[in-house]
């Protein structure tokens, strides 16, 4: 079998369309909240599951079935039906006008078998299996959510969708497509209804801005153009149990309670750094985005769905980071996430006021990471099972390509439960990443981790 990143197959869009809410929805405007709405989360966040064939869903057309779920969740969903306005400020207020999401319904000539035994990004085809609708990929006077479901010759499908960032986090853009699972598989309502309440993430009147946010200082001028944006490739790492504890071995006792996300992160900026060479005494940076629902008190309501993140930063000479052990990388993420508080998310939001919701500092330089282990796959069974995927559908979103990744949940061909992180190189600093990530994660039972590992942590090339 060929390898799944040099598969091309065709797909064969036949419909294109706005799907409504099922039933009549308020026309209003609602303000995003100022942390939604900030330059740093205006973008379009792709997601894609892939289902294999279910012999008792046999008499279901996959299209129609997420048609007219996705009719049913814009009724209690009715914002993403709406298209976003920017007002005084560049205040984002979605006008609820019901005029619905984007839905194209496809067929591809493949199955789903001729990916390979490993679903991941990168997917090949990207582009035909989520389309581009022209015009679509605004962040104003746009649909807010496009949706493709396209069949695959086997009886399986895929369904792959976009939305705006500023829209949610990926907790709440799952929770929405939980919910056309549940609704699909004949709930009348969800089991969480969602909540709008974008003013418990708001700024303050007057706003007050009560920590140092270096996030979104500017960053020194390069010396020199360290990543050229051409010639970009992308591969996937899984990091299963045995990789994990390869890592852990490499810190001082103290460290290695440190949780799996700071683990990896660390090691992935360290090795990324090496692999970017810049000038040793230049800055490198590391943002993470992190997750504050379980941060308010009182918790924010289980069904709200926007965007409640900040992106603490850690910074260090690029000469200290490549030469000390990983003990100090994982250091300064741990520091960086532990500022995280209500109070710290609130005066973000407060910053945006006053800043004129700046975009969190990057170049090539930096590295920003975001963790979805805490979003299950396992509960987007539209009645064809969990998919065998589920989750962003390629590493390198957002401002600059190659600067985002994120922690996927997933379990490997062998079965073991572990995280997918897709990186975005080019091809030579690539080559220097896997060979420095290979020193970091070899495991006793490795004789080579090289294209065929036993470990199975490196897969996959594509150009972008």
């Amino acid at each position: 079998m060929a390898s799944p990143n040099a598969l091309t197959f065709k797909v064969t869009r036949k419909n294109t369309e706005l799907i409504p809410p099922a039933k009549p929805t308020p026309h209003e405007f609602k303000p995003l909240s100022d942390i939604d709405d900030q330059e740093g989360l205006r973008f379009q966040l792709p997601l894609i599951a892939f289902f294999p064939k279910n012999p008792a869903m046999d008499r279901k057309d996959p299209v129609k079935v997420f048609r007219d779920a996705l009719a049913k969740a814009l009724v209690f969903y009715y914002p993403f039906a709406g298209r976003l306005r920017e007002t005084a400020g560049r205040k984002l207020v979605v006008e609820c006008t019901g005029e619905g999401a984007l839905f194209i319904e496809a067929d591809a000539d493949v199955g789903l078998q001729q990916f390979g035994d490993t679903l991941q990004p990168p997917f090949p085809c990207l582009e035909e299996l989520l389309y581009d609708v022209p015009g679509s990929g605004g962040m104003v006077n746009c649909p807010l959510l496009l949706i493709q479901v396209t069949r695959l010759k086997c009886g399986g499908f895929i369904f792959a969708f976009r939305a705006n960032h500023t829209m949610s986090d990926g907790f709440g853009l799952f929770q929405f497509a939980s919910t056309m699972a549940e609704l699909a598989r004949g709930a009348e309502i969800p089991s969480v209804l969602p909540v709008w309440q974008r003013h418990l993430v708001s700024a303050r009147d007057p706003p007050h801005v009560s920590y140092m946010h270096d996030e979104y200082e500017n960053i020194p001028d390069a010396k020199e153009t360290l990543i050229p944006l051409e010639n970009m490739v992308q591969r996937s790492f899984f990091f299963g149990p045995g990789e994990i504890s390869a890592l852990r071995r490499h810190l001082s006792p103290h460290l290695r309670r440190c949780t799996t996300f700071e683990l990896l992160a660390a090691c992935i900026w360290r090795c990324r750094t090496i692999a970017i060479s810049p000038d040793p005494n230049e800055e490198v940076r590391i943002l993470c985005f992190v997750n504050g629902r379980r941060l308010f008190n009182p918790l924010l309501p289980a069904g709200y769905y926007g965007n409640v993140v900040a992106t603490p930063l850690a910074i260090s000479t690029a000469e200290n980071l490549c030469k000390q052990p990983l003990n100090f990388a994982l250091e300064l993420v741990m520091k960086a996430k532990s500022k995280v508080t209500e109070d710290y998310i609130k005066s973000v939001a407060n910053l945006m006021i006053i800043r004129g919701r700046p975009h969190f500092a990057v170049d090539m330089r930096t590295y920003i990471v975001s963790d979805l282990t805490h979003v299950a796959s396992d509960n987007l069974d539209y009645g064809w099972g969990a998919p065998v995927f589920g989750g962003p559908a390629k590493g390198g979103a957002g401002v600059i390509p190659g600067l985002l990744s994120f922690h996927i949940p997933i379990k490997n061909i062998k079965g073991e439960r572990g995280k997918l992180v897709p990186i975005c190189l080019p091809a030579n600093a690539m080559e220097v990443f896997v060979k420095e990530l290979e020193t970091m994660v070899k495991r006793d039972d490795d004789t080579d981790l090289g294209d065929a590992p036993k470990s199975s942590i490196f897969k996959g090339r594509t150009r972008l």
